[in-house]
Order: structure tokens, then C-alpha cells, then sequence
């Protein structure tokens, strides 16, 4: 006597992009690539190492900065002072557009960001230490937003 099978579960429904397509950004928690995601997603699996990273809650400022140990991009939430870098641990002062400020090496001429007062900065690049503001020649701009 055939045995009666069981129906087949019904499966969820697949989430749908929002009507306008918006879509947000956020860091891997586990192999650090930059994951896109729509908006209203609560959390989101990373396709390079499967890794479920829970999406911040609606309103969360999010802001961004390369690590200074090992260059990878770090998002954390806007307004903290200091974020540690979960690759390299390294801990790296979060600042704000309004607290830095932007010159020139004197060596190579890459463009570097210090923090607004400093007397110098050295350059990641050449390891050149470039005085800011204490000659006319030096060019110093100071972002606000």
C-alpha cells in the first residue's frame, strides 16, 4: 500500500528590493569585503565566506575609515571617538570632517589628513615628517561639514 507523502513546506517569501532600489553598505563582520544590501534588511549573508552580519538599526549613523595598521576599511557608528580594527586590533582615532585637516607631504606630495592643531604629520607613504602651518608655503585647508 503506497504510503501518502507529506506536502512540501511552503517556502518563505524571498525578500524584495524596495520599490525605489535604495540599497546601503556595510563591512563583513567575518572576512571584511564591503557587503550591499537593500534597505529594510535585517541582516545580510556575506557570498565570499557566508558570515550573517546584523544590519545596524534604522536612523544609525554610519561613518568609515581606513585602518592605519593594515589599510582595511572600517565602518563604525558616527560619533565614536576611537574604533578597533578587528583584523590588525590596531586602535584608530575616529574623527570627524570637521576635526581634520589636509596638506601635502613635503617629500612626495601625496595628500595627507592629520588632525587639525598638529604641529606635523608623517607620511604613510615615504615616511617624510612634513610641518603644517609653520611656514607660508604650507598649504593648509580645514574641512567642516
Amino acid at each position: 500500500m503506497p504510503v501518502p507523502l507529506a506536502p512540501y513546506p511552503t517556502p518563505p517569501a524571498p525578500f524584495t528590493v524596495p520599490p525605489n532600489g535604495a540599497q546601503s553598505q556595510l563591512v563583513c563582520s567575518g572576512c571584511r569585503n564591503l557587503l550591499l544590501y537593500p534597505v529594510g534588511a535585517t541582516s545580510v549573508c556575506c557570498a565570499v565566506c557566508n558570515a550573517v552580519t546584523p544590519v545596524p538599526p534604522p536612523g544609525t549613523e554610519m561613518a568609515q575609515l581606513v585602518c592605519a595598521g593594515c589599510h582595511t576599511l572600517l565602518m563604525y557608528i558616527r560619533g565614536a571617538t576611537s574604533v578597533q580594527c578587528s583584523c590588525c586590533h590596531t586602535v584608530n582615532l575616529a574623527m570627524e570632517a570637521n576635526q581634520v585637516a589636509h596638506v601635502n607631504c613635503g617629500n612626495c606630495r601625496m595628500l595627507l589628513m592629520y588632525q587639525y592643531g598638529a604641529r606635523s604629520v608623517k607620511c604613510a607613504v615615504c615616511n617624510f615628517v612634513t610641518s603644517v602651518g609653520a611656514s607660508p608655503s604650507t598649504i593648509e585647508q580645514k574641512f567642516s561639514t
